[in-house]
């Protein structure tokens, strides 16, 4: 478990507070038994978080599908049976998890599809742009759906951004004293044109990442840092939605964008009571 992240289960008290009024109000102490039911087509993850969540609480569980499957609407997920309270204490904030975490994979998994018929290499990549607590869980949808995390935080990977650069000489100086504190053993930079692109590419950088660039500017630059050394990987990022990724897809290694974890969806899920 990453020091940042909690476990699905220790969200509940956000929900629950000092105790559910509503099920205390009408519900004794009864067994009971429900259905986790996907409302539509999708790429499910989060259910693994569910399970921890009802699990915790003491409920039994069966399951009948596993995160990453492709299931079509009206599949039933898994049945949750046991303390009707707390079942019904637990509920939401599973639904939550399943929800969000699915509509990433999901769209994750669409997006991947898209770029791979252009080029059958390419990876998409979550960025940083993550609900603050909840990063690890988004970027596992991302997985899920068939991207990668790209970097967790800003302990893993050295990215020069352009505010950065604003505290040294150049792009040059910047990839040369990157690669000399010995911090990171990738040095990736930022840059928003093609001479920005070329200078990097001269500097060494191990991943240039062409930042808000429209696809005939990003198509020149690639052409020029290849010219220089093809082995250098092309990151695309920064203004990059669902509708114009295809644009992109041709030229990059890789291309990353918050839309995955900050307006992917989410998709319908409902528990609903059985016995």
């Amino acid at each position: 478990m990453d020091c940042c992240m909690l476990e699905p289960y220790e969200y509940l008290p956000e929900d629950l507070g000092k105790g559910d009024v509503t099920t205390e109000a009408l519900v004794s102490d009864v067994e009971a038994r429900a259905n986790l039911l996907a409302k539509e087509d999708c790429i499910l993850a989060g259910s693994e978080e569910a399970t921890r969540i009802f699990e915790h609480q003491g409920l039994r569980l069966r399951h009948f599908a596993r995160d990453g499957e492709r299931v079509r609407a009206e599949t039933i997920i898994m049945e949750i049976s046991g303390s009707a309270k707390a079942i019904l204490g637990t509920e939401r904030l599973a639904l939550n998890f399943v929800m969000q975490m699915t509509g990433i994979a999901t769209l994750t998994g669409q997006l991947v599809g898209k770029c791979r018929a252009i080029n059958p290499d390419i990876t998409i990549a979550a960025t940083r742009k993550t609900t603050p607590g909840f990063r690890q869980y988004e970027k596992r949808a991302v997985e899920l759906g068939g991207g990668i995390r790209h970097r967790e935080g800003l302990y893993d990977q050295i990215l020069i951004k352009d505010n950065h650069l604003k505290f040294t000489e150049s792009i040059t100086d910047a990839v040369k004293r990157a690669r000399e504190s010995g911090l990171s053993d990738v040095v990736e930079i930022e840059v928003v044109d093609i001479a920005g692109a070329r200078e990097a590419a001269e500097a060494g950088a191990d991943i240039i990442m062409l930042d808000n660039m429209q696809p005939d500017k990003v198509k020149e630059a690639a052409r020029a840092i290849r010219d220089i050394n093809p082995k250098i990987e092309i990151e695309i990022s920064g203004g990059v939605t669902p509708e114009n990724i295809t644009s992109y897809a041709e030229f990059a290694d890789r291309i990353s964008l918050g839309w995955l974890t900050h307006s992917a969806r989410a998709c319908d899920f409902s528990i609903e009571i059985i016995e």
